[in-house]
């Protein structure tokens, strides 16, 4: 399981990785609520790749702050593919970034259903490529442990991802 130090660690990675690409990165949060944010601005020298970011725990502020649909919020529910996938984008927009990471899931302890158990989480992972295309992975988890270790646990994995989807398409 991962820890606070290895949040730390992939901070540092990611950071490193960002500048040596000249690369800019954002965070669109829900359940996450600016986690991802937080470990990456606690790294010293950060402003030179992470600019800003997005807690849209609601569904009014991922609307309202990165253009979720409210037809998207409304057919497919906060937590899906779908909603991910416009975070991941709006966010990417919003903040003219290179790269930008999504995140909504039920941490519970409540909220969970038989389709979306608590612990249910999308990620979105939004990437600029040199030609101005942008390439967008959605990926599902299911974690185990209370609304701390499921907090903890979609923050590490967004970062593995990213600095993962980094390596495959920017080596």
């Amino acid at each position: 399981m991962i820890d606070e130090k290895q949040l730390e660690i992939l901070s540092i990675q990611l950071g490193q990785r960002l500048l040596q690409l000249d690369k800019t990165v954002t965070a669109a949060e829900s359940c996450t609520g600016g986690w991802i944010a937080k470990v990456l601005t606690d790294i010293a020298g950060s402003s030179a790749y992470f600019n800003h970011g997005f807690v849209t725990y609601s569904n009014k502020a991922k609307h309202q702050m990165i253009g979720v649909t409210n037809d998207s919020l409304t057919r497919f529910g906060a937590v899906s593919q779908q909603v991910v996938q416009e975070m991941a984008l709006g966010a990417l927009n919003e903040a003219q970034a290179d790269f930008a990471m999504s995140v909504s899931g039920i941490a519970g302890p409540g909220g969970g259903s038989e389709d979306k158990p608590v612990g249910t989480v999308w990620f979105g992972f939004a990437l600029k490529q040199a030609n101005g295309t942008v390439d967008v992975v959605t990926r599902h988890q299911i974690f185990e442990g209370d609304r701390y270790q499921v907090r903890l646990q979609s923050t590490g994995y967004s970062l593995e991802t990213l600095l993962q989807l980094i390596s495959e398409k920017f080596s």
